[in-house]
């Protein structure tokens, strides 16, 4: 399907040779025996000053077209998060548009969307438990006016701001107390965000376990489910055991998302992961083979993306928007190998290429060819143009 080289930490160059291993065209209808969002990333304007410390400057038609490439493989999407940047050069006017934009895409094609409500918004690094309850309602707000469900995500303000989980129960309750609809909460760790540390009221996850489930039962009415983003699947599974039927897990592991979706005797976890984003059409028809019965099928089909999604989070984790960018260019699905905030410089040029190997075991280059070009291209401009060892 096409020759590429390889590079590695050494300068070593070698040859490889792409396969095709397409998973064929989308299904009939949803997946049925799990809930499924890709978390979804945003696709700067290439005239655009995308340097770091800018405003985002968005190719909105590039983006949204992302959004219905995963709606076309009958996922969901989950916007406005960690994957789309927040934090991490998505600035609070360009949150606001993209929620909008994506609320009104999603009720024109029936897609699934949830997006994300914080209070990122709010400038100053230090404000009350007061504030921090009016800065998520504002968020919240423009969320279920834009017509889309929300994400509770972690806040920064909070984890400075509390002193116990006392506060984190007085927060979570005052804005789900206004939350028009169920909303899902997201339990982000501190691989994702090291600013969240001791989250809900401890470092001991087993004791911010105790406050999460007894924020979810003070508002059972208000809480459709929970996303885990923990990276310790004894911890999400704990967890998932003990909330009530009612409530969705929701796997944001995405170094071990195989065994929580499968699930045991007990249940499983639905999935909000950012690694889908990655492999659309192989999550798809991994999660339809569960439907069919065949869960041989599904974990041979979706092991190998899981190893493509322990190299695209690894350490420094909050760096994978870089890889799903990545991915996204090789697929055709945006123009130019670029991010808001300058981050397409956050990965290695060996690493981005270990990332076209494994993305080719797991059958997540949509078209072979395009992808080996385009790799090919990146490698010349960084100097590299013949299988031997060369020093950059």
């Amino acid at each position: 399907m096409g020759d590429i080289s390889l590079i590695d930490e050494s300068g070593t160059v070698s040859p490889y040779e792409l396969q095709s291993n397409a998973v064929g065209d989308p299904g009939p209808a949803s997946p049925r025996a799990r809930v499924a969002f890709a978390a979804a990333h945003v696709v700067p304007r290439i005239a655009g000053n995308n340097v770091p410390g800018a405003a985002a400057d968005i190719d909105w038609d590039a983006t949204m077209a992302f959004r219905h490439h995963l709606w076309s493989w009958h996922l969901g999407v989950a916007d406005a998060m960690d994957t789309a940047q927040r934090n991490m050069g998505l600035d609070a006017p360009a949150v606001r548009e993209l929620i909008t934009r994506s609320a009104a895409e999603a009720a024109q094609v029936g897609g699934a969307l949830v997006v994300g409500v914080n209070t990122d918004h709010i400038e100053s690094q230090d404000i009350s438990v007061d504030e921090i309850i009016s800065a998520y309602l504002e968020q919240l707000h423009h969320a279920e006016d834009a017509g889309a469900q929300a994400v509770l995500m972690a806040s920064r303000h909070l984890a400075r701001a509390a002193h116990d989980p006392a506060d984190y129960r007085r927060v979570y309750g005052a804005v789900l107390a206004r939350a028009v609809q169920p909303v899902i909460l997201h339990w982000l760790g501190t691989p994702f965000d090291a600013q969240l540390a001791g989250y809900f009221g401890s470092n001991d996850l087993s004791v911010a376990r105790a406050t999460v489930r007894a924020i979810i039962e003070d508002n059972l009415d208000r809480v459709a489910g929970i996303k885990v983003s923990l990276l310790d699947g004894r911890t999400e599974i704990a967890l998932r055991r003990e909330l009530p039927g009612s409530v969705r897990v929701y796997t944001g592991d995405d170094f071990n998302y195989v065994d929580l979706i499968a699930g045991d005797a007990d249940g499983h976890c639905d999935a909000l992961l950012g690694a889908f984003a990655t492999c659309a059409p192989v999550a798809s028809a991994a999660l339809s083979a569960l439907d069919d019965g065949d869960e041989d099928r599904f974990r041979a089909l979706l092991h190998p993306t899981q190893t493509l999604a322990r190299h695209v989070f690894a350490a420094p984790t909050e760096h994978y928007k870089t890889g799903v960018a990545f991915l996204s260019w090789l697929n055709g699905h945006q123009p130019a190998f670029t991010m808001v905030n300058g981050l397409q410089s956050a990965r290695s040029l060996p690493h981005l290429s270990r990332l076209v190997q494994l993305a080719d075991a797991a059958g997540a280059l949509e078209h072979p060819e395009l992808a080996a070009q385009r790799w090919t291209d990146l490698l010349t401009v960084h100097g590299v143009r013949s299988p031997m060892r060369v020093f950059l």
